[in-house]
């Protein structure tokens, strides 16, 4: 009896033993799950340069980064959506602090109607059934800067245009027009429409000539910055119609305006875009393209101006073809393209 006693008390002291060490044991887990993330944000901080006022901000901003991390795996880990997300640059950043970091939703983001413009029909007999502007060299690198963002979308297609039309390649300069264009607010912001226009009667010369600062700075006239390109004028696709745009597109890269404002916008990395959004539009991008993938899925493919981090390498392909007759995200709302 005394050794069944004794066997019972050694059993229960075992079982009290791992009940007390349990939760130290989960805590170390935790713990060690803790270090990997921080090195993870260390070597992030490093990668994209960031650095912070003091230890107190470190730890907001990581935190900040560990809840975004949280959201990313789960929805890959979910696997219900055609496409992926991954951490980038705004990994540090509230939904709210990525909007204004990224110019979403400011002046720069939206066109203004044009009154001087209108749409001319274009050919779609024996349209493509996919048309990826890369692949011509029509397009000049990923660009990633904040001054100047209102003017990308239409430097993009000047440049895209110009290359259709001549061969010729130019990486044109976004900073003549920042510095230059009256109408515009330079790093503060503009329309898309001003920097069509600001081509259309001055042109552009190239970044060589006239580099980026981002800063902006008094309008340089010097006479070797004489333009290298113009453009006859700009026309706006009929809104609502992604028939008409795909028309265009077929033709040449258009600026167009999207919905950015959602966190699956902000960390997209790859596959075909359907994530939340609606029609108020905030963004301008650049439409380089469309095509099917996916087992069969439609899709848009867009240039963005965030670095090469975002998306695949900085470009997005965006679901085609979708009951709303704005498209997703609005893109058929309001685009626009250059004429030579």
């Amino acid at each position: 009896m005394a050794v069944c006693f004794l066997k019972l008390c050694i059993c229960s002291f075992l079982i009290i033993s791992s009940i007390d060490w349990l939760p130290q044991a989960m805590s170390r887990v935790e713990d060690a799950d803790d270090v990997s993330l921080r090195e993870m944000y260390d070597q992030w901080m490093v990668q994209f340069g960031r650095e912070y006022k003091n230890t107190v901000e470190k730890e907001k901003r990581y935190k900040i980064f560990k809840a975004n991390v949280e959201y990313i795996n789960s929805v890959n880990e979910a696997g219900e959506k055609p496409y992926k997300l991954g951490i980038n640059k705004f990994a540090d950043l509230k939904l709210e602090e990525f909007k204004l970091a990224a110019h979403i939703g400011y002046r720069s983001a939206i066109s203004k109607p044009s009154t001087t413009s209108s749409f001319n029909t274009v050919r779609d007999s024996a349209m493509p059934s996919s048309i990826d502007w890369r692949k011509s060299g029509a397009l000049t690198p990923i660009r990633d800067s904040d001054c100047g963002a209102w003017t990308f979308p239409a430097v993009d297609t000047v440049e895209g245009l110009v290359k259709i039309k001549t061969g010729k390649s130019y990486e044109l300069s976004v900073q003549e027009i920042v510095d230059c264009d009256e109408g515009g607010n330079g790093c503060d912001g503009g329309y898309t429409d001003e920097a069509f226009e600001f081509i259309k009667h001055h042109g552009l010369t190239t970044e060589t000539n006239y580099p980026s600062k981002q800063i902006q700075e008094t309008c340089n006239t010097k006479k070797e910055l004489e333009p290298v390109v113009k453009i006859s004028g700009y026309q706006h696709v009929p809104a609502d119609n992604e028939t008409a745009l795909m028309q265009v597109v077929a033709n040449q890269p258009v600026a167009v305006t999207v919905d950015a404002s959602s966190a699956d916008f902000q960390f997209y990395s790859g596959g075909i875009f359907s994530g939340k959004c609606g029609i108020d539009i905030d963004h301008g991008v650049t439409l380089v393209g469309y095509g099917t993938g996916n087992g069969g899925l439609k899709y848009w493919l867009i240039k963005n101006y965030w670095g090469t981090s975002w998306g695949e390498h900085g470009y997005m392909r965006m679901l085609r073809d979708v009951k709303a007759k704005e498209g997703m995200c609005g893109i058929a709302i309001l685009a626009t393209y250059p004429t030579m």
